[in-house]
């Protein structure tokens, strides 16, 4: 039996899930939360096997609760099931520890097999997500950093404002945008928070 727990802050789309999973005699869906938050809490308190997360959520995103499960109850897999498939959003994803990553639009027969997999540990992508990750790795390596791009992403990793990075640096906060815009090109990020995560990845940060 899979211990199943929905982690959606929309009650609809938690609804149509649970009915989804209703005729299932190996799935149970043990309960559900509307957060990141309190998805971890339930997640540990209920014992689940699979928590099926969405991204994008208020108080507490998807990748930050993968990450904090993962560190805390590395045992508890985590699938993502989203609407969203851009680099910025599947790459935080997987390097989180996700298990999967699957989008909303998948047929139900799709999201049954894939909770199957994920429950035994098998990685599951949606085919566009399959894509994107491939096209990520075969993209062409990007010019390194510059020591002023470098700084400037550290303070940004620092939870420095734009305003506050220019002072520390004693440079304009246009400057300051300017390097952001390099930043996320050479990396191939869309954001600051992707660029401080591709930057810990690729060990820019310490």
């Amino acid at each position: 039996m899979i211990r199943l727990l929905i982690v959606d802050d929309h009650p609809i789309v938690r609804d149509g899930l649970r009915a989804a999973f209703e005729a299932e005699p190996d799935i149970d869906v043990a309960g559900e939360a509307a957060n990141g938050r309190e998805g971890i809490d339930r997640a540990v308190a209920l014992e689940v096997d699979l928590v099926l997360m969405d991204l994008r959520m208020p108080e507490m995103d998807g990748v930050t609760a993968i990450t904090a499960l993962r560190h805390s109850h590395p045992h508890i897999k985590t699938l993502v099931l989203t609407t969203f498939d851009g680099d910025s959003d599947v790459l935080p994803a997987i390097e989180a520890g996700a298990t999967g990553y699957l989008l909303k639009d998948a047929p139900t027969d799709e999201l049954l097999r894939a909770v199957r997999a994920a429950a035994a540990g098998e990685p599951v992508l949606s085919p566009s997500v399959a894509g994107r990750l491939m096209g990520q790795v075969r993209r062409p390596v990007k010019a390194a950093l510059t020591d002023r791009e470098l700084q400037v992403l550290a303070l940004v990793a620092d939870g420095a404002s734009n305003r506050q990075a220019a002072a520390k640096l004693f440079i304009s906060e246009a400057s300051i945008k300017t390097h952001l815009l390099h930043i996320y090109d050479k990396l191939g990020v869309r954001d600051r928070a992707a660029a401080v995560g591709e930057g810990y990845r690729r060990g820019l940060l310490s």
